[in-house]
């Protein structure tokens, strides 16, 4: 199990902020299969390097990538589309955002374990339900509230938005 793949994705910059956002979302995946492959490879193997490896790449990225990616839709999908009538879709996503944490912090404890090199409590239920939310959520981000929330936009607005979000990585 190597997780050096879990950073490669596409090559996509601020300045085409939605396409960023899509990005984000096929390391969202990528990191929650390299998640669900780390708790079979922990119950047959233990925190090996590779687990205790994995376990660190997976907590970096929803430590630090997954907040921001969620702050980005929060700043910058969920009020156009609550300005566009649509604040439903809006208050759902949000709604989701709020239990996707809660999920991972469940399994924060544990991964945090295995990446000291102890094998505690990583369970298949909860890597599964966390992965199953995900893909849920992003079905509804996909299909329906990137393009609404893009909708309108001009080039000025997109150049503002990719701004902001570079901003706020960069610290």
């Amino acid at each position: 199990m190597s997780s050096p793949l879990l950073h490669a994705g596409p090559a996509v910059g601020f300045d085409t902020p939605f396409e960023m956002l899509d990005a984000c979302h096929e390391r969202v995946r990528r990191t929650l299969d390299l998640l669900q492959r780390l708790q079979a490879h922990v119950a047959q193997h233990g925190a090996d390097e590779q687990a205790r490896s994995a376990a660190a790449d997976v907590l970096r990225y929803f430590d630090i990538a997954a907040p921001l990616h969620h702050q980005d839709e929060e700043l910058h999908v969920l009020p156009r589309l609550r300005a566009q009538g649509l604040g439903e879709l809006a208050d759902q996503l949000q709604a989701d955002h709020d239990a996707l944490h809660q999920r991972w912090q469940v399994l924060r404890g544990p991964l945090l374990a295995l990446q000291d090199g102890r094998p505690e409590g990583l369970a298949q239920a909860d890597c599964a339900g966390l992965a199953q939310h995900y893909a849920r959520h992003m079905v509804l981000e996909d299909g329906t509230a990137f393009a609404a929330a893009r909708q309108g936009l001009d080039a000025p607005a997109l150049a503002a938005m990719g701004a902001e979000m570079a901003a706020r990585r960069r610290g």
